[in-house]
């Protein structure tokens, strides 16, 4: 299950498309926020140091910083969405009358919601970031913000999903509404940003 990032794109694909139980729509959306975020830090890299930039270059190295600690955060939880999986996977396969099986498939699908969480949290904040970086980037790469808040929108979306798959079977109701509370809020919040980033920079194209 392991070394997730360290194989090849095309493995990694081959393995998102097996019968295999990991790597799923977590890590799937993990690597897809880590690539929108990497998209934004690639504006940064090619807008500093342009004197037509210079009064946001501080600004924009800043940002870069930012987004750099956030795809390392990302795509560290690939690895961590398949390692919270895995014992949820397994619960599925205690016998029905055994008495532990409950608390066990509690436990295991807390964990299994809480990467995704993490991944939609992270994906929420790189969506303020490629708002940034699309008002204060180079317009030659203006397109490529588009792209990286897009990819960022999307990662959000299926972290989301991602977290109430979980939230569905738990048996601790209240646990369970205040995380589905807490991606409702927020999806709310950072869907409009992404969407407003992305339709600015299209019908500026057209």
């Amino acid at each position: 299950m392991m070394g997730l990032l360290t194989c090849g794109v095309a493995e990694f694909t081959e393995r998102l498309a097996s019968p295999a139980p990991v790597p799923g729509g977590g890590g799937a959306s993990a690597l897809v926020g880590a690539v929108g975020i990497a998209l934004g830090d690639m504006v940064g890299e090619l807008t500093v140091g342009k004197k037509k930039y210079a009064d946001v270059e501080e600004e924009l190295r800043a940002l870069m910083a930012r987004a750099q600690a956030l795809r390392v955060r990302l795509l560290a939880c690939v690895e961590k969405d398949a390692a919270a999986f895995e014992p949820l996977a397994r619960a599925y396969g205690i016998p029905k009358d055994d008495p532990t099986r409950a608390e066990v498939m509690e436990a295991c699908l807390r964990d299994a919601a809480s990467v995704p969480l993490e991944i939609f949290d992270l994906c929420c904040e790189a969506i303020t970031l490629q708002k940034e970086f699309a008002e204060k980037g180079s317009r030659l790469v203006i397109s490529d913000a588009a792209t990286g808040v897009v990819s960022c929108w999307s990662a959000m979306y299926g972290a989301a999903v991602n977290v109430k798959v979980n939230t569905k079977l738990m048996r601790d109701r209240a646990y369970a509404e205040a995380l589905n509370a807490h991606v409702d809020e927020a999806m709310a919040k950072y869907w409009p940003i992404a969407e407003q980033v992305y339709e600015e920079v299209y019908r500026g194209l057209c």
